[in-house]
């Protein structure tokens, strides 16, 4: 048996500290470790992008995208972690959890918790760089255009993150 290691780590905003199996991937820490079982796991290679969460670096202050199926958590010592769970304390989720309910944007509902960080996370961006009206599409695109539904809902999907982005001041360069 591998000998644990330790790590101290903020998920949601809360300290963890534990001992873990080295290798052991931030998803599977999630859901055994923390019962956080928001984060799905789908392809297990970090490409369909269900089990997206937000990380931030020590002395970052800006969260970044990561898979979490891919990711070892022992190499996130240290950072913040934000979950799909965790964003129910973001001024950001409740209009896009609105926007998603109203455009009945997911099937399943399995890369939902996906879709929901990766637009938390480009609405963070567009706060900081906001882009012009037109640029929407484009910019949405190139932020989840990797995700995968396999129910198929991505124009839904889309148009429930375009209105929140338009609808959200600050988010638009005029």
């Amino acid at each position: 048996m591998k000998k644990k290691q330790a790590i101290s780590i903020v998920v949601n905003g809360r300290l963890v500290q534990k001992e873990v199996i080295p290798g052991i991937s931030l998803a599977d820490f999630l859901h055994e470790n923390l019962n956080l079982t928001g984060t799905k796991v789908s392809c297990e290679m970090g490409i369909c992008k269900a089990c997206t969460v937000a990380i931030k670096p020590v002395g970052s202050d800006q969260f970044l995208r990561a898979q979490a199926c891919i990711t070892p958590v022992t190499a996130l010592a240290g950072y913040q972690i934000l979950t799909v769970e965790g964003l129910a304390d973001e001024p950001s989720f409740k209009p896009l959890q609105e926007a998603f309910l109203e455009h009945f944007s997911f099937q399943c509902g399995y890369c939902a918790p996906g879709f929901l960080m990766g637009a938390s996370l480009l609405i963070e961006q567009l706060k900081a760089h906001p882009v012009k009206s037109e640029a929407v599409d484009d910019a949405i695109s190139e932020s989840l255009g990797d995700h995968v539904c396999r129910c198929t809902g991505y124009v839904r999907y889309y148009t429930a993150i375009k209105e929140v982005i338009l609808n959200t001041p600050g988010l638009i360069a005029v």
